[in-house]
């Protein structure tokens, strides 16, 4: 500065003194200032009024917003913050996982130290940035968003914090108003208040929605987000899934990678830029170091992707339907008896319904842990066998053949594995567990066998005709054999139910009817038999009304196993609440349903089946050796096939059929529609043995408890063999319950004569010629209740002929003369054999053989129709009837020619018959002299012995039949159907057997 300068300066400074000294100067600032402050005084007044009236209305209507919502506890909001959905899961036996149940949104609850610190980090740093310094809210974001809102400004950055949020989706609702949001501050403060900052932020992850899982299904949560995005459980993400994981809430379904079927969507872009975003605020709040967000960024975290997984509804879905079935059956009985309700209560439809609905809903937001008995191994591999299996038989009508399978622990009654169908695609019905069918004879040992034995009414040596015969039940009942063949005359119980003979089973029956044997099948856990079944005898046959399931007929048969105790089935072990408590538990409560010794009977019967009956084909199948007892079955029309049986460890049945009722009958793949079931039985069983042999194949057999005995008895009465039955040969023994094993002697024989007629027997008259009468013994007629004769249509076929019958023939089995002389007969000769057929009238009893007009043999019905000739003569047969009556001559054929005719010897041939009469008449019937001529016996070596099955090859009987009654007269099919009479029903329920 120069002195110019200065002295310029100098000068303004004493002007502006003297100014400021001046007295008016001064009076004047005094006067200013006092306003000055005045006002500023006044502006401050204002000012702290208006801001506490502007505080005092924002104060009052807070208070109006919130004036409704009632002062939770801790214990209010922690029930409101903490209930939320969560899916049940289900495990095979063993604690094997299968996965979750069908559910609108798949959730997993997970504790907070089970979460990556990578994904902690990722979400606050998104969501709430200051989520460990606020107390619930902050102010300022809450200030901004409310400024946004009043100005309607385009960016929206909302003021929620993660509590907010949590009380936004736990207690409030997503309306948007100031009602809402003033609540949700005040809640968010107390949620501040009674939680800590780790218990809030892990209900946040619990909670949050995160999108499509990699099957399609809407998740929630982060542990679902982990395992359904990425395969990995939520404390093993790493910072790339962690970031992309927590990009997801602000748009859930936006940012998802999957679509809803599960696939991945073409466009990655919205969710992997979302991912940065999160990776960037991560990196601006100092959770990551620069060198891990370079490396975050740069990572493809679509590699990270998982594929497609198949829901277990779709890898398992007759598994898992049964699963939820049972399972909500199981709930809606608890949840009915916490209401104070019974069980018996659930019969009323609405009631049912009404908690049926509510346990569904519960299983399915609940999370539940659901444990069952299925063993995954095992079922596995019969769902393979059954794919592969190559014999099922044709379609019919665009349907396949369907097929059923159950395998049963029998101590426990554990449903180690189940076959449902062959595609459920196709078809939903659980063939297993609901598909009702007739059981054929697989019903006989369950309703017949076990009870009349039971009732003491049958042992394995009981006794019955195998005949055809008419039973009276309002109309006429024919049960049949198959083909109407098979008829032995008369069996035992053991053969009847070894061979699966009908007629032997109804017999049976007739005799226990009164005794309501249906009250077994209950017992046994049969949950369709009906009233009507209680009285129709052709359910002897498996002809039930409605029908049973695959699982109630072979849980029966596990009944004999248990020595007469019957052990429900089942599939859910127990089922386990979300915080552990076990909220039902399966316990076994045994049936008595037979005694051991009645169960131990049935099941040696039943081993014959299987040893060298109708089921012995399957012995060659299985892969290794157990103590088996089974049955077959077919029910009418051969509808269905079904295979039974049962060794001391586990129960397995098998069925085969269409949906619709269509006949299996026919090779396929040149095997018969019953071995096709026997062969895919095997195959299924020895896919189970190879999974756990133990189980399947148990080291014990059955062991015969006490109380049984073996007696002899007479093979054709039952009763103790007399001297009379010994000389006839007949005497067999088998075991009996001691307190019923045969205590009186057999009477059932007197001494007699019979003739012979093809196969049959028949008393002879005392006209009857003594050459074609054998001595014997005879059936007492007092006898023939006890074995069921009385139905029998023709007494004559109860003891046919053949060494193993002896010399008996029932009393009443007669032949009635025609009143007529036989007509004459047809004769041809070839390679010096005369030959003839059975005459066609059915009182002829025998035939005499001519050589030059003189009776050169006498040749009785039952016996060889042939004659050999000698060099030279004449020859010439005639027919001689129960009464003696003598037919005219045949033509005749001379020694060494191929036939001739002769008519010019009628006269000559007459007068011979003559002679021959007057001949006869002087014999006495009765003569044992004659009867055992030399003649005869060389006759006899000439008769051809009757064929008997091997016992080491399959009968070809295990089929029930019925025929119809209709005008009065029996009118047969070929394969000797009837029509079964069943409270005046004109359909066919009886059951036709296979093999």
């Amino acid at each position: 500065m120069n002195n110019n300068q200065k002295d310029r300066f100098q000068t303004v400074w004493k002007q502006l003194t003297r100014f400021f000294q001046n007295e008016k100067t001064q009076k004047n600032a005094r006067v200013t200032y006092q306003v000055i402050w005045n006002l500023t005084l006044i502006l401050i007044i204002v000012g702290i009024l208006g801001f506490s009236f502007a505080g005092g209305v924002g104060a009052g209507y807070f208070a109006a917003l919130v004036n409704d919502e009632p002062v939770r506890s801790k214990e209010d909001l922690k029930k409101d913050i903490y209930n939320y959905e969560e899916t049940s899961e289900v495990y095979f036996a063993d604690n094997v996982y299968l996965g979750k149940l069908k559910s609108d949104l798949e959730r997993e609850e997970v504790s907070i130290d089970k979460v990556s610190e990578y994904l902690k980090n990722a979400v606050i740093a998104t969501e709430d940035e200051y989520f460990y310094e606020h107390d619930g809210v902050v102010p300022k974001a809450i200030l901004r968003a409310i400024y946004q809102e009043f100005t309607n400004a385009s960016v929206q950055s909302g003021g929620s914090t993660l509590t907010q949020q949590l009380i936004k989706n736990q207690v409030l609702t997503n309306e948007v108003s100031f009602d809402r949001k003033a609540k949700e501050i005040l809640l968010a403060l107390r949620v501040e208040k009674f939680f800590e900052k780790e218990e809030i932020l892990e209900t946040y992850l619990n909670v949050s929605t995160l999108g499509r899982n990699s099957s399609g299904r809407n998740i929630a949560g982060v542990e679902s987000a982990a395992e359904g995005i990425f395969g990995v459980e939520a404390k093993d993400l790493t910072l790339p899934q962690s970031a992309f994981i927590a990009g997801l809430p602000q748009s859930p379904f936006g940012y998802t990678p999957y679509t809803q079927k599960g696939t991945l969507k073409e466009n990655q872009e919205p969710g992997i830029n979302r991912m940065k975003t999160v990776l960037k605020r991560m990196y601006s709040n100092g959770y990551i170091t620069k060198e891990q967000y370079d490396k975050a960024i740069a990572y493809d975290i679509t590699k990270d992707f998982i594929g497609k997984k198949a829901l277990p509804s779709e890898k398992y879905p007759w598994l898992t339907y049964e699963i939820e079935k049972r399972s909500i059956e199981i709930l809606s009985v608890s949840l009915a008896k916490e209401d104070g309700y019974e069980e018996k209560d659930l019969k009323n439809d609405d009631l049912k319904d009404q908690y049926v609905a509510l346990a569904d809903r519960k299983l399915r937001q609940n999370g539940y842990q659901i444990y069952t008995t299925v063993n995954k191994k095992v079922y596995d591999k019969m769902q393979e066998v059954t794919k592969n299996y190559p014999n099922f038989g044709y379609d019919k009508a665009g349907e396949p053949v369907e097929a059923g399978a159950i395998l049963i622990e029998n101590k426990t009654g554990k449903i180690i594995s189940f076959v449902g169908g062959r595609d459920f695609k196709r078809e939903q019905t659980n063939h297993a567990t609901a598909s009702l069918r007739s059981n054929g004879s697989t019903m006989k040992p369950l309703l017949v066998y076990g009870p009349g034995i039971e009732l003491g009414k049958i042992s394995p040596g009981s006794v019955s005709a195998n005949v055809p015969i008419s039973i009276p039940a309002g109309k006429m009942w024919r049960p049949g054999n198959y083909g109407g063949g098979s008829y032995t005359g008369v069996t035992t119980a053991r053969e009847a139910l070894k061979n699966s003979y009908n007629i032997p089973a109804a017999l049976f029956y007739k005799k226990i009817i009164n005794q309501s044997p249906a009250s077994y099948l209950e017992k046994m856990g049969f949950s369709t038999v009906t009233k009507g079944d209680y009285s129709n005898l052709a359910m002897s046959l498996g002809a039930m009304d409605e029908g049973v399931t695959v699982e109630e007929n072979v849980n029966a048969f596990g009944t004999f196993a248990n020595s007469g105790e019957f052990i429900d089935a089942y599939m859910i072990d127990k089922i386990v609440s979300k915080d552990g408590k076990v909220i039902y538990e399966h316990k076994v409560k045994p049936v008595e349903v037979f005694s051991p010794q009645a169960a131990y009977l049935t099941l040696d019967m039943m081993r014959d089946v299987v040893n060298s009956g109708t089921a012995a084909s399957v012995r060659n199948r299985l892969a290794f050796s157990s103590d088996w007892a089974g049955k077959t079955g077919t029910s009418q029309n051969y509808w269905d096939a079904w295979f039974v049986a049962t060794n001391p460890n586990v129960s397995f049945g098998t069925w085969l059929g269409y949906d619709t009722p269509k006949s299996l009958q026919g090779t396929y793949n040149g095997l018969e529609y019953n071995k096709r079931n026997m062969y895919y039985w095997a195959d299924l069983i020895n896919a189970a043995y190879k999974v756990d042999p133990k189980l399947i194949d148990p080291d014990k057999r059955f062991e015969m408890p006490g109380g049984i005995v073996s007696r002899s008895f007479c093979g054709v009465s039952g009763l103790l063999p007399s001297s009379a039955c010994q000389k006839a040969g007949l005497v067999k023994s088998d075991l009996f319950i001691a307190k019923y094993a045969p205590s009186r002697a057999d009477d059932s024989f007197i001494d007699g004569q019979y003739v012979s007629v093809g196969s049959k027997r028949y008393a002879a008259l005392p006209q009857t010629p003594g050459e074609f009468t054998s001595g014997g013994f005879m059936l007492n007629p007092d006898s023939y209740a006890d074995i069921g004769l009385e139905y029998v249509d023709d007494p004559g076929s109860v003891i046919p002929g053949g060494e193993k019958s002896g010399n008996v023939v029932g009393a009443k089995a007669k032949l009635n003369d025609n009143g007529k002389a036989p007509d004459p007969l047809s004769i041809t000769i070839s390679n010096d054999k005369i030959t003839w057929g059975l005459h066609h009238e059915g009182d002829v009893v025998g035939y005499r053989v001519y050589k030059d007009g003189k009776k050169v043999a006498s040749i009785n019905a039952g016996g060889s129709l042939v004659y050999k000739v000698g060099s030279g003569g004449s020859y010439y047969v005639t027919a001689v009837d129960i009464v003696g009556k003598e037919s005219a001559p045949s033509q005749r054929v001379e020694s060494g020619a191929k036939k001739t005719g002769s008519k010019e010897d009628s006269a000559k041939n007459k007068d011979d018959r003559g002679k021959d009469k007057v001949a006869n008449e002087d014999k006495k019937p009765d003569s044992k002299e004659k009867n055992g001529s030399d003649k005869d016996k060389d006759i006899d070596k000439d008769k051809e012995p009757e064929k008997e099955t091997d016992k080491d090859k399959e009968p070809a009987q295990d089929k029930d039949q019925n025929k119809e009654n209709t005008d009065k007269e029996i009118q047969e099919t070929d394969k000797d159907q009837d029509t079964v009479n069943d409270k005046e029903k004109e359909t066919d329920k009886a059951e036709e057997e296979e093999e």
